[in-house]
């Protein structure tokens, strides 16, 4: 990817708008910055235990502190490196896997609160697809539906 006078350049509007969701849904002491206390939290809140080891490896792969133009630079560095759209889709469910099953209710919140937010309706059609039981989806079962592996 051609370096970019202006990092915000290589998003669109949604893609930078949702990014300051996350922003802001990781930020939890709301000081402008990600800490690994924060991304412990974040995580943790979402059902993904992180130790803070792990956390501040996630922090230093930037310089200096990491507020939202760092993290926006980060994500524009990785995605250069090609990822393949399968794999960014797989590890964004990573955040809602718990022991090989997804919590319906967090889920149906998730895609009807953040980013592109789906209707009841499209969530209503979306979730006729899954395996659900006792309120848990089967998370290989959801991957292999939102990925063409």
């Amino acid at each position: 990817m051609p370096k970019k006078a202006n990092i915000f350049e290589s998003f669109s509007h949604s893609a930078i708008q949702q990014f300051k969701e996350a922003f802001g849904i990781m930020d939890t002491d709301k000081d402008g910055l990600l800490s690994s206390s924060d991304l412990v939290a974040a995580f943790t809140a979402h059902g993904k235990n992180i130790g803070g080891g792990e956390a501040q490896a996630m922090l230093d792969e930037v310089d200096g502190p990491m507020n939202f133009t760092q993290m926006v630079t980060l994500f524009a560095s990785k995605m250069a490196g090609g990822s393949d759209d399968d794999d960014v889709i797989l590890a964004s469910f990573e955040a809602f896997e718990i022991n090989g099953q997804v919590d319906a209710e967090a889920f149906r919140h998730s895609l009807m609160t953040f980013g592109n937010k789906f209707s009841a309706s499209e969530v209503d059609d979306a979730f006729a697809e899954f395996k659900i039981d006792g309120g848990m989806i089967d998370a290989a079962h959801l991957k292999g539906l939102m990925v063409s592996k």
